[in-house]
């Protein structure tokens, strides 16, 4: 799209043409992440693994989003979206987009990444091409492994069409003959356990094999079916999977106990709606038209597999070879001179504020921030909240060491973290074991806020101490996603997060706050009053620009804040790792708005929101993305960087990503994002390479 506009005065910033619709971005998205796994620049295995993450990310888009239109389109078929188009169109343009990007899933792999593989001698071998010595192995492992645990159920009156749960691996069988009883139904339905391995690997020393050796457990079963039907004929087995509505419905209104809740809404997740069928593509159509008719789909909710239904699994055998190469080169994350000056973590904090980067920065001294406010007789009491941590974390350890040296310690734990529950649920039982005061957050608003406080008594005084963050205390993801945390001591920060803590933990009213912006209270019209500044500073000819760099950029009235700075002149640099509905590029509109995505090495998490502020630049960092979830239903917090040396580090980190000619996209007024060109003779800038060496060297 490209519009000519005259009179800015008279546009109709909610015109549904200046908008992209947020499923489509998503799917966008997962293009530019398979993009990666076809790139010659990038190690074979993890070339391998970004196949895997836009499948595994494709899973969760039905789960949740395929599965939020059509109940909307049941709910309210006539409801618009904001990009102007109803559920039932956003159906019909979704269908397009995902079968283009499923069938490119497929050709990646079989056309590039396995002929590729086995150049290296890694070998996913079919049925066919098994050795001798390694169909007997096969059908050994077939024998004792999984033939006692395969249940088929032959489809008769006596045996209705079973349950199918959410994303398995299941089985359709045509037969003919009769069996013991003389029954003949025609069909069977073998369901796999999820507790099997979906790809095995062939030992080479028991089958005189070479190289790595995997073989698909859809192709074991395949080849030996007829041991689970004695007697009767295999006319064709084939594989396919079912996708459900994975999203729970909690009624805040009419819950008395979060946690039963969540538990009782867990049961029902691997048997919601069904949003997607997908089975061999070498199904015959009599087979597709059944499994369509019992799931009530009809042939936009089809998707033909040209190999396994389950792609995401292939991401198993990273971890079996042992081929360095093939991989990303290892680094170790950086530990600021702070930290290794000061035994005392209090101390170095007290002196200054210190910022982290990670996974450039470790994420140790977030680990022994806790760990000694836990040993150290001096703290009284740790507050926290915990969105995905890990029930064996070592910061879940440290707190329940901490609360059973009898200081006081609160933890606010979010149930609700979207497939996180059930392990919250576990984590939750486990602290409140040992004598920490649990909470689950306010009912209607997800805590996704990551914060923790520390009191400690210093003398006469008690002095707060403070780490805040745009990523979860999760040591495993902070090795994997960009993200950073702020350590401070000062007063008022130390203040306001204490009266964030009392928010979620007791009831009474809004408290003000001096430094944070909080949503579902000020963060929305704090960041639109940034933005407003920035537009009169544009008017007065001073400098003016906005830097926002979040996940994901929807929310209607941030938009058009923004389509209204641009109009004004304000210079606005958007790195929107996934979802963007904010149409850039469009005369009269959003010319001074570019819109770029960073895919790389490490998934981008951090939320900057930086403003030039007439050239004394102030910039923020978040939990929250520009989303209506995030600025309405969600409690988060968005914290200054005041200290001048980070602050510029911010601003040079942004800096580093705006000039990345290698691993950015930018996004087209027409929805679509181009690589980013570079000239032969200019040099390869990879943002993160670049944040790596600079800790590094």
């Amino acid at each position: 799209m490209q519009t000519t506009i005259v009179d800015k005065e008279t546009i109709d910033l909610t015109n549904a043409d200046l908008y992209l619709n947020r499923e489509l971005s998503l799917l966008e998205f997962n293009m530019r992440v398979l993009a990666e796994a076809k790139k010659e620049t990038i190690p074979l295995l993890e070339r391998l693994n970004y196949l895997c993450i836009s499948c595994s990310n494709l899973d969760e888009f039905f789960e949740v989003r395929v599965a939020s239109v059509l109940q909307m389109e049941a709910l309210n078929p006539t409801a618009i979206a904001i990009d102007g188009l109803t559920a039932n169109e956003q159906q019909e343009y979704i269908s397009i987009k995902a079968h283009e990007l499923v069938a490119e899933q497929y050709n990646v792999l079989n056309k590039i990444l396995i002929p590729k593989l086995k150049q290296e001698s890694i070998y996913f071998l079919r049925r066919g091409e098994w050795s001798t010595s390694q169909y007997k192995w096969l059908a050994k492992y077939f024998n004792n492994e999984l033939l006692p645990i395969l249940t088929p159920v032959g489809l008769d009156s006596a045996h209705p069409f079973p349950r199918i749960l959410n994303k398995s691996l299941n089985f359709i069988i045509s037969l003919t003959g009769k069996d013991a009883f003389g029954r003949n139904s025609g069909r069977a339905i073998l369901q796999a356990p999820r507790a099997l391995p979906r790809i095995i690997q062939i030992p080479n020393e028991e089958t005189e094999s070479k190289g790595y050796n995997f073989v698909f457990l859809s192709s074991i079963i395949h080849e030996f079916i007829n041991e689970l039907f004695n007697g009767m004929i295999i006319k064709g087995c084939y594989q396919f999977r079912v996708t459900r509505n994975s999203d729970l419905f909690v009624d805040d209104d009419a819950i008395d106990d979060l946690m039963n809740a969540v538990e009782g809404e867990l049961m029902m997740r691997n048997y919601g709606d069904e949003v997607r069928l997908e089975i061999d593509a070498k199904s015959p159509n009599e087979t597709v038209d059944f499994l369509l008719a019992r799931f009530e789909m009809n042939h936009s909710h089809l998707y033909l597999a040209e190999g396994p239904v389950n792609l995401n699994r292939i991401q198993a055998i990273y971890g079996l070879i042992d081929r360095p190469d093939l991989k990303f080169i290892p680094f170790k994350p950086y530990i600021p001179p702070q930290f290794r000056r000061n035994k005392n973590i209090f101390n170095a904090i007290k002196k200054q504020d210190i910022l982290l980067h990670h996974p450039y920065d470790s994420f140790l001294p977030v680990v022994e921030f806790i760990r000694q406010a836990a040993s150290d007789p001096d703290v009284l009491a740790i507050k926290q909240t915990l969105y995905r941590t890990g029930v064996d974390s070592p910061i879940v350890n440290t707190l329940i060491k901490a609360a059973r040296a009898d200081k006081e310690v609160t933890v606010v734990i979010e149930l609700r973290a979207r497939f996180d529950e059930k392990e919250n649920i576990v984590l939750a039982n486990k602290l409140q074991e040992a004598a920490v005061h649990v909470v689950y957050g306010v009912v209607g608003y997800k805590t996704h806020a990551k914060m923790c406080l520390v009191l400690r008594k210093e003398g006469k005084s008690l002095r707060n101490y403070v780490h805040l963050g745009t990523g979860n205390y999760h040591p495993k993801t902070a090795r994997l996603y960009t993200d950073y945390g702020l350590f401070s001591s000062d007063k008022v920060l130390g203040e306001d997060v204490r009266r964030v803590f009392v928010q979620l933990t007791s009831l009474g009213k809004v408290t003000k706050l001096n430094k944070l912006l909080q949503s579902p209270f000020t963060l929305h019209s704090g960041l639109i009053d940034k933005i407003e500044r920035e537009i009169e500073n544009a008017r007065a000819n001073k400098p003016a620009s906005i830097i926002i760099k979040v996940n994901a950029i929807v929310e209607e009235k941030s938009i058009q804040a923004l389509y209204k700075a641009s109009q004004a002149g304000v210079k606005i640099k958007l790195i929107i790792r996934g979802i963007c509905c904010l149409r850039p590029g469009v005369k009269g509109i959003s010319e001074n708005i570019e819109v770029r995505s960073i895919i790389g090495r490490f998934l981008e998490h951090t939320r900057v929101y930086a403003f030039e502020n007439g050239g004394d630049w102030e910039v923020y960092t978040s939990s929250a993305d520009l989303m209506n979830r995030n600025m309405f239903k969600r409690v988060e917090i968005c914290f200054p960087i005041e200290n001048k040396k980070l602050l510029n580090r911010i601003l040079h980190d942004l800096d580093i990503y705006l000039h990345d000619n290698d691993q950015a996209w930018i996004l087209q007024s027409d929805g679509c994002y181009h690589p980013i060109q570079r000239k032969e003779s200019t040099a390869i800038i990879q943002a993160q390479t670049v944040l790596l060496n600079e800790v590094n060297n």
